[in-house]
């Protein structure tokens, strides 16, 4: 046989072999009756989510293609790994318990110094309030108008009073979030660690 002959056919059998042997495979899976179905042609696209095997041309199992997950086994998944991500974190923030109690008795501190703050102010504003009242009472008892200044001014620390409240309310509110999180946490680092013993 001629050299390029030769070549083609050696080309020709190299882009045949694979094609040979994608078809001596089989594709086994369960169909929509619970009957197990075997076919050269491969899995219909309604049984893939199913899960399938594929054996080869001696009926030997090559390849298993596991069912996709059910809704419930993904949120199971998803609720794992969020886990994972959260232990890692926690690792990294904390060699032990004891580093939670200071960063927790840090952050409470913190809070507790914007909740002060805002209470000084507020009692300011309160005082400020009283002494604007006061104003707008001395004019009309000397049967004047109350200035629309006065009244803006009130107005303003009626407002203001408001706002701080609303302030204290939710360094509150961060504070007993923070009280949860820091005792999850240090519940959670001690399980770790004592898991790695």
């Amino acid at each position: 046989m001629p050299k390029p002959a030769l070549m083609r056919c050696s080309l020709l059998l190299g882009l045949l072999l694979p094609l040979v042997a994608q078809a001596t495979e089989l594709y086994r899976y369960v169909d929509d009756h619970g009957v197990t179905v075997l076919s050269r042609q491969g899995v219909p696209p309604e049984f893939i989510g199913k899960g399938y095997e594929v054996l080869n041309d001696q009926g030997r199992v090559v390849k298993v293609i596991a069912p996709a997950p059910t809704a419930q086994e993904r949120q199971r998944l998803l609720a794992e790994k969020a886990r994972a991500s959260s232990d890692a974190q926690l690792l990294r923030l904390y060699s032990n318990p004891a580093d939670v109690d200071r960063a927790r008795t840090r952050k409470l501190a913190e809070l507790d110094g914007l909740i002060g703050v805002a209470r000084g102010n507020l009692q300011s504003a309160r005082a400020q309030q009283a002494n604007l009242q006061s104003q707008a009472a001395e004019h009309e008892r000397a049967g004047r108008k109350v200035p629309a200044n006065l009244l803006t001014q009130m107005d303003s620390q009626k407002a203001e009073q408001q706002r701080l409240q609303a302030d204290i309310s939710r360094y509150q509110a961060t504070r007993q979030q923070a009280e949860t999180s820091f005792a999850a946490d240090h519940a959670r680092l001690s399980e770790l660690l004592g898991q790695r013993r």
